[in-house]
C-alpha cells in the first residue's frame, strides 16, 4: 500500500529523525537518491547536459548537491538560480567545487539540455510559480528535456493536490522519505509524471495512520471474498439492483453485469428493466415492484439510469446496506442519510458532487480531496468521488481517504459508472465494509479498462467483460 503523508507529518518526521543525524546527513541522502533517479533517466551520464533549476529551500539544495555528484559522473551541469543571492550555501559551494557552474544565460543551457532538475520551491509552497520562475518553468517544458522534479513539481500544493497558478510540468518526480499526499491526486498527480520514492530513513518517525491510502495488488487479494466450502449463493451474499427506466434500460444492464462479477451470491433486480435484464442475463432474479417484496438481500444499489422512476425512498428505508449513484443522489437528504441504522456508500462525479455540496463543479474538481472529505461529514456516508483519480473517503474523518491508483481516461465512457456500481453493491452484500468495498470496487473497474483499452476507447460491456481477468491478476502471485 502507497502511504501519503501531509507536510506537517512530513517536517515532523524529519525533525525527529535529523535529530539523530550529523547536520547535513538528511539532505545527503536525498541528493544521493536524487542524482541515482537522475542517471536512470540519463542512461548515459557522462557528456550529459544537465540544468539545475534552483530556488532559495532546502529543494534547491537538493538539488545543487545532485548535481554535483552528477558532475562527478561526467555530466555538464549548469545552475540556473531563482533568487541569486539566497541559494543554498554549501550546496552551491560543492556543485563549484565538483565543476558545475552558474548559467550566465538560463535559456541557452535549458534550448540545449538533456535533463532539468526541478529545486525551485518544495513541500511548502504555495499558490503557483512565483512570476519570475514561470518562464523558466516553460522554458523547460518546451526544450525538449526530460524533466524531473525535486520532491514533487514546483507550484503543485503538497497536501491537497491542488494547482493554484503555473507549475512545472514534470516527467518524473522523485520524492522523499514519504509519498506527499497531492502527488496521488489530480489535478497535482498529471504535473508529477512517474512518482519514485527514495527511503531516506522516515519509516520508524510516520505515524501508523495516514493521510491517504493508495491499494496495491495484494492489498486488493487480501479484501476480496472468498467463498468457504460450505459456502451457497445466499451465504455468499445477495445484492439488490433497483435502476434503469424506459428511457435507459442499458444501465440496468450494465449494474447488472457489474454486480454479477463482484462476488455475491446472487443479483436480485428491481425496476423497469426487467426484460432487458432477464435477456442478457438469465442468471439474475427478476421482482416486481416495490423493493422490498423482492427477498432478502444483504445490501442494496440503487439510482444508475432510475430517471424520476420511484425507489430511492423504498431502498433507504432498508436496514442493510445501500449504495447510492446517478439518478439516486438528486436532492439526496443529508438528514434521511445520517438518520439510516445501516452504512451508506454514496458515488458521485464532479457534477453530482458540486451539487450536493452547492458549490460550482469546478471547485470540485480544483479540490477534490477537500470536496470528498466535505460530502462524507456532510451526509454521514461513505463517499467515492469518481473522477481521473477516484477518493473513497469514510465517514470518521480520522480515517485515511483512499485514492485509486488503476484508472484510466478512457473509463470516461457512458455506462462505466452503472458497472462500477453494480461491482462495488455486490462487494458490500458480500461483506466488505463500505471503505473497502469502494476502494476494491474501483480498483478492480479501473484495472478492468487498463486490461481492454490497450490505448484504445473501449465500452462499459468491455470493462464488465474484463472483470474476472482484473480479479484474477490482484490474486495470482
Amino acid at each position: 500500500m502507497r502511504l501519503g503523508y501531509s507536510v506537517e507529518t512530513v517536517r515532523a518526521a524529519e525533525g525527529e529523525l535529523m535529530a539523530r543525524l550529523p547536520e547535513g546527513a538528511l539532505m545527503q541522502r536525498a541528493a544521493a537518491g536524487l542524482a541515482a533517479a537522475a542517471a536512470g533517466l540519463l542512461g548515459r551520464v557522462y557528456g550529459a547536459r544537465v540544468v539545475l533549476l534552483v530556488g532559495s529551500g532546502d529543494n534547491g539544495g537538493d538539488a545543487l548537491y545532485a548535481g554535483a555528484r552528477l558532475v562527478r559522473r561526467g555530466a555538464g551541469v549548469s545552475a540556473v538560480l531563482i533568487t541569486p543571492g539566497r541559494a543554498h550555501t554549501a550546496g552551491l559551494a560543492a556543485l563549484l567545487r565538483a565543476g558545475g557552474r552558474v548559467a550566465d544565460d538560463p535559456y541557452e543551457v535549458l534550448a540545449a539540455a538533456d535533463l532539468v532538475l526541478d529545486g525551485i520551491t518544495g513541500i511548502g509552497g504555495h499558490g503557483g510559480l512565483r512570476p519570475d520562475a514561470v518562464p523558466l518553468a516553460r522554458a523547460a517544458h518546451g526544450s525538449g528535456a526530460v524533466v524531473l522534479a525535486v520532491d514533487l513539481p514546483s507550484g503543485v500544493e503538497a497536501d491537497t493536490g491542488e494547482v493554484g497558478g503555473e507549475a512545472v510540468r514534470a516527467d518524473a518526480t522523485v520524492t522523499f522519505g514519504a509519498y506527499k499526499t497531492g502527488l496521488l491526486i489530480d489535478p497535482a498527480r498529471e504535473y508529477a509524471g512517474a512518482v519514485r520514492l527514495v527511503d531516506i530513513g522516515l519509516g520508524p518517525h510516520l505515524p501508523s495512520v495516514p493521510e491517504l491510502e493508495a491499494l496495491q495488488h495484494a492489498d486488493v487479494a487480501h479484501l476480496l471474498p472468498v467463498p468457504a466450502a460450505e459456502s451457497d449463493k445466499y451465504r455468499r451474499g445477495v445484492v439488490g439492483v433497483v435502476a434503469g427506466s424506459a428511457r435507459y434500460p442499458g444501465a440496468a444492464v450494465l449494474a447488472v453485469a457489474g454486480a454479477l462479477r463482484g462476488g455475491a451470491g446472487a443479483v436480485r433486480y428491481v425496476g423497469p428493466g426487467s426484460d432487458a435484464v432477464i435477456a442478457r442475463f438469465p442468471e439474475a432474479l427478476v421482482h416486481g415492484w416495490p423493493p422490498s417484496k423482492a427477498g432478502r438481500v444483504q445490501a442494496w444499489v440503487v439510482g444508475p439510469g432510475l430517471g424520476d422512476s420511484p425507489g430511492v425512498d423504498e431502498v433507504l428505508d432498508s436496514d442493510v446496506p445501500v449504495l447510492v449513484d446517478a439518478d439516486g443522489l438528486r436532492g439526496l437528504d443529508p438528514a434521511v442519510v445520517r438518520a439510516r441504522s445501516a452504512p451508506t456508500l454514496l458515488t458521485p462525479h464532479a457534477g453530482e458532487a458540486a451539487a450536493l455540496l452547492g458549490v460550482a463543479r469546478e471547485e470540485v474538481e480544483g479540490t477534490r480531496l477537500a470536496s470528498v472529505r466535505a460530502l462524507a461529514a456532510k451526509y454521514g456516508a461513505t463517499v467515492l468521488l469518481k473522477g481521473s483519480t477516484t477518493l473513497v473517503a469514510d465517514p470518521d474523518p480520522r480515517r485515511a481517504v483512499r485514492v485509486n491508483p488503476t484508472g484510466t481516461s478512457w473509463l470516461a465512457t457512458a455506462g462505466s459508472g452503472d458497472v462500477l456500481s453494480g461491482l462495488t453493491g455486490s462487494l458490500l452484500a458480500a461483506g466488505l465494509a463500505p471503505l473497502d468495498a469502494g476502494s476494491v470496487g474501483a480498483y478492480l473497474h479501473g484495472l478492468a479498462a487498463r486490461l481492454v483499452s490497450r490505448d484504445a476507447p473501449v465500452s462499459a460491456h468491455d470493462v464488465a467483460t474484463a472483470l474476472p481477468q482484473a480479479w484474477r491478476d490482484t490474486t495470482t502471485p
